[in-house]
């Protein structure tokens, strides 16, 4: 994943932009950059690790060398940026989001011109100096843009800062990812999250549709493509990633969530597979609201039995090392064992991906005691790896538990079955589910039904990406 936040106006900006930027840590854990535009010409700009070091400790240190009316940063997954770029469209700053199916054939397609590339370490190409290159061999910035967006297979989401002082900022063709706009009396500014300016004293202005590009001043926004109808939002947004703060077209993500775990827990009832427990627990952090919201259908006591902590590492998968992330995933695990011995406790799980951590949550939960533990996941099974925004970073689709066994349980045919398998109440559901709980050790599972979720975020269909359960376009 990833994200960024801009802004432009009559004062100083610095630190709109790196305490912007820092509310979107949640999103990325790698790299992260800031960059102001000179008030006499020219950028300042600073790229750092975050991958051991929360964004707020990395740049404090750089806020004094910062000074504009005019800057942007962003979090990032993957590549070092924002970058800056110099070419006959002039001087400007670039960070993309989103996934790039094609970037070899892209980089290719440039070899007969002699244009090189930079190679990173891994002899891959910095994603946003290709968008960047794309952008380049068109005659002004605009077309630029939407040359780039048509050649990416996948999605690209960006934002621009030119040396004049303005921002650009476009959204994905298909909408996959948000960006908005906030209002203050000196200017504006333009995100991912619509919490992080609310709490920088801007006010909501301006969601992009799918596709929309905007150029934004001090002054003012100017709509320079206008929006799609076709829109193709990610469901995760409100099921995990999003933060619970946040609106996507209108939709809370924490309200959205309590609805989710409520759906979930009437359609067991109804189906007459509620199990009898102590508790209802959520996965912490961001399976406790669908958590709260089973336990306020179901009737049942919500509890903590156990808390995770997190001042040392905010983010379990933060280390580079696997192995460092395992230990330090089941190290941050605070037991309540008076909450927990004994007890038949219920988690409800944002999702279940690959399994790995929660199955050690399970044997934690147990060794301290527990005498049943029910899971279930907010969202159905996952069985396709996202090739939008790389989402769940699966090498291969059978990394993905729902996957591997519908591979042991039936091979190759059960290929065949894969909406079968993901209805939990076919046989071929039913046999999955038995399959997960034996290996996994849980007393009972249950996933979300896609038209649950759905429901759950409120808004039309067709406008939401559901191509990780479904495999639909």
């Amino acid at each position: 994943m990833g994200a960024f936040f801009g802004a432009v106006s009559r004062r100083d900006v610095t630190l709109d932009v790196f305490f912007g930027v820092d509310y979107h840590s949640h999103l990325g854990t790698r790299r992260a950059g800031m960059v102001m535009c000179n008030p006499d010409g020219g950028f300042q700009r600073e790229i750092h690790s975050i991958e051991n070091t929360p964004f707020r400790t990395k740049f404090e240190k750089d806020l004094s060398t910062f000074e504009g009316t005019c800057g942007m940063g962003c979090i990032s997954d993957s590549d070092p940026q924002p970058l800056l770029v110099r070419s006959h469209l002039g001087l400007f700053a670039i960070s993309t989001v989103g996934a790039i199916n094609n970037a070899d054939e892209l980089v290719d397609s440039f070899s007969h011109v002699g244009h090189q590339f930079m190679a990173q370490s891994s002899g891959e190409v910095n994603t946003t100096e290709l968008v960047a290159a794309l952008i380049n061999t068109q005659s002004d910035l605009l077309t630029g843009i939407q040359y780039a967006q048509e050649q990416v297979e996948g999605s690209l989401t960006l934002l621009v800062m030119t040396e004049a002082g303005e921002l650009i900022a476009a959204r994905d063709p298909m909408g996959r990812l948000p960006v908005l706009i906030g209002k203050d009396e000196d200017g504006y500014c333009v995100t991912f999250e619509s919490f992080a300016y609310g709490k920088l004293g801007y006010v909501d202005e301006h969601e992009l549709g799918s596709g929309e590009i905007v150029k934004i001043t001090a002054e003012g926004y100017e709509i320079l493509a206008a929006p799609r109808d076709e829109m193709r939002i990610c469901a995760f947004l409100w099921v995990y990633y999003g933060y619970p703060n946040s609106n996507y077209e209108g939709v809370n993500v924490e309200v959205m969530r309590y609805k989710n775990g409520a759906r979930m827990a009437a359609d067991e009832r109804a189906w007459g597979i509620m199990p009898d427990v102590d508790y209802v627990a959520g996965v912490p952090d961001s399976g406790l609201p669908h958590g709260i919201g089973y336990a306020m259908e179901s009737g049942k006591t919500f509890a903590r039995p156990f808390v995770k902590y997190t001042p040392t590492w905010p983010r379990s998968f933060m280390p580079s090392d696997q192995k460092v992330r395992n230990r330090v995933a089941k190290m941050k695990q605070i037991p309540v064992p008076e909450l927990i011995h004994g007890k038949k406790l219920l988690f409800v799980d944002d999702s279940i991906v690959r399994g790995t951590q929660l199955r050690e949550t399970v044997e934690f939960l147990y060794g301290a005691g527990a005498a049943e533990v029910h899971m279930r996941s907010a969202c159905p099974p996952i069985m396709y790896g996202c090739k939008y925004l790389s989402f769940s970073r699966s090498r291969t689709e059978y990394e993905l538990i729902a996957r591997q066994k519908i591979l042991e349980l039936e091979g190759e045919e059960g290929e065949k079955h894969i909406d079968e398998y993901a209805d939990g109440r076919s046989e071929r559901g039913k046999c999955l589910l038995r399959s997960i709980c034996e290996d996994m050790g849980f007393d009972s599972l249950s996933y979300q039904s896609l038209d649950g979720m759905l429901d759950a975020i409120g808004i039309d269909r067709k406008k939401i990406c559901t191509y990780c359960w479904n495999g639909k376009e």
